[in-house]
This record gives C-alpha cells, structure tokens and sequence, in this order.
C-alpha cells in the first residue's frame, strides 16, 4: 500500500466562485493557485483574477491574524507562510479554504483609473531609441503606443511599489535586457515583455526604460503609502521637462 506524500497533497473548490486549489509548499508554508482546479489545467490572468487574489490575502490576513507570518501574491499564486507553533499543515488548509470558497469574481471590479505624467526623452529613457530600432518606427511612435492605452495594474511585488502594469502594445513589447544594469533611477518608466512598470525607487533592474515619472510610487509617509492598488487602471501622460521638474521630477 503506498501513501502519497503529504507535500502532494491537495485541496481543490469547484464550488462557484473563484477555482483554486492548494499544495503544501514546505513544512510552514502552502501555496494557493487561482483559476483552476489542479496542475494540469490552463490558466488565463485576468485583471479580475489578481484582483480575487488581492481580496484573497486580505480575507486571509483579516481571519488568520498572527498564524499568518507573510503571504506573498503573484499572478496567478498565493503563497502564505504561516507559524507552525500555531497550527500545523491540515488545519491550516481546511482553515484557508473556507475563507477562500466564497471568493467571487463578480465582487472584484475596478472603475479606478489613474493618470501618472511621464517625461518622454532619450536623456531619461536610454532605451527609447533602441525600441523604435527594434520596431523599425520612430521614438515617437513609440512613445505614442505606450500612451495610447489603459493599463492594469496586475499585482505589486519586487520591491513595495512597483506595479506590475499590462498590457503594451505588441509593436514595443521587448524582453529584459541580457545584463541587467545596476543602477536603474527612482521613477523610470520602462518594458519588460508585455508588461510597464515604474521603479518606485533607484535599485538594479533588467527592464528597458523609455521615460521617467516623477510620481511618488511608494512613500511610507503617504496614506495610502502606494497611489495604485491590484485592479486599477493607470493611463500615463506625457510632460515636458519643464513639467516634470515643477512636479517634483529628478534628473
């Protein structure tokens, strides 16, 4: 008789709702993946899916309390570490699936649209140029079809708040760069993929950088403390150099 390892165990919903399921991650820890209902099915992100999980981690926060030690969301993902002091595995599970299984899609939509100005210019954006190379279009165009949509804000991770915003227009959607640079600059508007993100802070960063938003994206000071959350809209404005500097703008 074989047992199967309590590492593989899971716990699947199918009941309406959000569908998910859950695995043991390590001995304190489980992982929670929204959208489907075991490792075989597909999965599409949808604004209103990383939404869901938002609403997830703060139902789990609000009902769990000190036996929650992290949670971190991703995509499609929750993982949440918890104090195995407190509980232990089965009981942790059972405890987050009922608070998950009334998770509901309906109950996750934005109207939220956010306007950020950004400083277009090869002087704040090194990489501008070389996407209109790539797009065989000209910096203009480039910049044009980065403003000329509404992006999601999908989820907020890497470092506190950097927004993971889609989608970019296919004709400027670039990988990261093979050696990422070790210095990228507070508020730097740059294309990973399909994805936009502005660095909330001056740190290392592989993403291509085209402009430069002089919006506080994390401020510890501000309330909220991110101007975005999972869900919102954000539409990007251009603004002169002048502008960017009036508005508090770094070079």
């Amino acid at each position: 008789m074989s047992v199967k390892p309590e590492s593989d165990v899971q716990i699947k919903s199918d009941e309406p709702g959000v569908p998910f399921y859950l695995e043991v991650a390590s001995e304190n820890s489980l992982i929670v993946y929204f959208g489907k209902t075991c490792p075989q099915q597909a999965v599409t992100v949808t604004p209103a899916l990383c939404m869901a999980i938002n609403q997830a981690q703060a139902k789990l926060k609000s009902a769990l309390q000190s036996i929650i030690l992290d949670m971190v969301p991703s995509y499609a993902s929750l993982l949440i570490t918890y104090d195995s002091w407190q509980t232990d595995h089965f009981h942790i599970k059972s405890q987050v699936e009922k608070i998950l299984i009334d998770l509901n899609l309906e109950d996750t939509q934005s109207t939220r649209t956010i306007t950020l100005p950004v400083y277009y210019d090869t002087s704040v954006g090194p990489d501008l140029e070389r996407i209109a190379s790539h797009a065989g279009i000209t910096t203009d165009e480039v910049i044009q079809l980065h403003l000329q949509q509404d992006y999601y804000v999908y989820t907020i991770g890497f470092a506190p708040g950097f927004a993971y915003l889609g989608e970019v227009n296919d004709t400027i959607a670039m990988p990261r760069l093979a050696t990422p640079r070790k210095a990228v600059a507070k508020g730097s508007v740059a294309i990973a993929d399909k994805q936009t993100a502005i660095y909330p802070q001056t740190s290392p960063g592989g993403w291509n950088i085209i402009g430069r938003c002089p919006t506080e994206m994390f401020s510890p000071d501000n309330d909220p403390a991110i101007p975005v959350a999972v869900g919102d809209k954000v539409r990007f404005k251009a603004i002169s150099k002048k502008q960017f500097l009036a508005l508090g703008g770094q070079l």
